[in-house]
């Protein structure tokens, strides 16, 4: 990197490095929680200068950031010292220093043009490399797409994209990387829905796989983000077929691997009770809808000829006949990070004067 783009002298970007770690140490017991700056900002800067980094695998973002202190400007005898590390902090992005020490920059705090964003870019990646950074996680909004180039030209690659940003990392240690890699499964969700009168409910798909043509099937369909399996199940049968139903049990799943965009798949199969009988289909994606009876499900060529859409009928009708126990939804909290999630197991009946059977709550 060009001499002109560096923030500050190796001696004053020591100095920087020590003096921010010295003053993190002492403020690690503080419960204030203010952002990092640059050492050598200038006392006229606002004091809430940030930097993030890396997550764990689901969206592949830090889980949590820490707020660190902030580090006054350094007053040493350099010459020009001072001044030099003023106008060179002024063109470093915005960004905040993440728990396992990398940085997160600042998606809505971008430099406007181009070559703002490059002369920030090169001397920010210098800065966080003299004070020892680690992944660095940049967020580019369908706006600045302009910038991805100058991005992938100073070493970053990509890591995901969503409709409407593109996320690149770049990672500053010589060691293997250690950045979590983009998420590697979709989730699919089935409803196995069931009325009194032994007939199950079927779509047939308006765009269906050439193999199935004709075939009645089970309503499917993706759950969304921070969406419960069951949730998903549900909402699914009630967008496709207008049936409202709730979650009973999770029966199986499949694990398969190299589907869409290469990625693995996880789908559920989730017995639900249906609350409402008058159909009405999404047209959009439904060609047709209809209560089945079980056996001419059964009797389907598709379900008969392929084994795993063969056991997967077999387990919905030993669930009807009490043979076989799916795994319910229990809303549990963890010790480890703190959050609530959902556990699914299944819930053994207590033996005769057994009173510390699980609790079904």
């Amino acid at each position: 990197m060009e001499g002109s783009l560096l923030l500050v002298d190796s001696a004053a970007a020591s100095l920087c490095a020590t003096t921010a770690a010295r003053r993190h140490r002492r403020a690690a017991g503080r419960s204030g929680a203010r952002f990092l700056s640059c050492s050598c900002s200038s006392r006229d800067e606002p004091a809430t200068r940030a930097w993030p980094s890396y997550s764990s695998a689901g969206n592949n973002m830090p889980r949590a950031v820490r707020s660190v202190p902030r580090v006054n400007g350094w007053s040493g005898n350099g010459h020009g010292g001072w001044a030099a590390a003023r106008e060179e902090s002024s063109v470093l992005l915005e960004a905040l220093e993440d728990e396992y020490g990398g940085m997160i920059v600042d998606a809505d705090r971008l430099p406007s043009d181009a070559d703002g964003f490059a002369r920030s870019l090169a001397a920010s990646l210098s800065y966080w490399k003299s004070a020892g950074k680690k992944g660095v996680w940049l967020k580019l909004p369908l706006d600045r797409s302009e910038f991805i180039p100058l991005a992938v030209k100073e070493g970053f690659r990509y890591h995901h994209a969503e409709q409407s940003y593109l996320m690149l990392t770049y990672w500053i240690p010589d060691e293997p990387c250690l950045l979590p890699a983009n998420a590697s499964h979709q989730v699919g969700v089935g409803g196995f829905v069931i009325n009194d009168q032994m007939e199950v409910l079927v779509v047939q798909e308006k765009y269906s796989a050439s193999s199935l043509p004709g075939a009645w099937k089970l309503p499917t369909g993706f759950i969304h983000a921070s969406e419960e399996i069951f949730t998903g199940a549900v909402r699914e049968v009630k967008e496709e077929t207008g049936i409202d139903t709730e979650f009973v049990d999770l029966i199986a799943f499949r694990h398969a691997h190299n589907v869409a965009f290469q990625k693995s798949d996880l789908f559920f199969i989730c017995v639900l009770r249906p609350l409402s009988n008058d159909i009405r289909i999404d047209e959009t994606e439904i060609q047709a809808a209809k209560w089945m009876p079980l056996p001419e499900l059964m009797e389907q060529p598709f379900i008969q000829d392929d084994h795993m859409f063969r056991k997967i009928s077999d387990i919905c009708v030993q669930r009807l006949r009490k043979r076989y126990c799916g795994l319910t939804a229990h809303h549990v909290v963890s010790r480890f990070d703190g959050g609530a999630s959902t556990l699914y197991y299944n819930v053994a009946e207590p033996e005769r004067g057994d009173r510390n059977g699980d609790d079904a709550a």
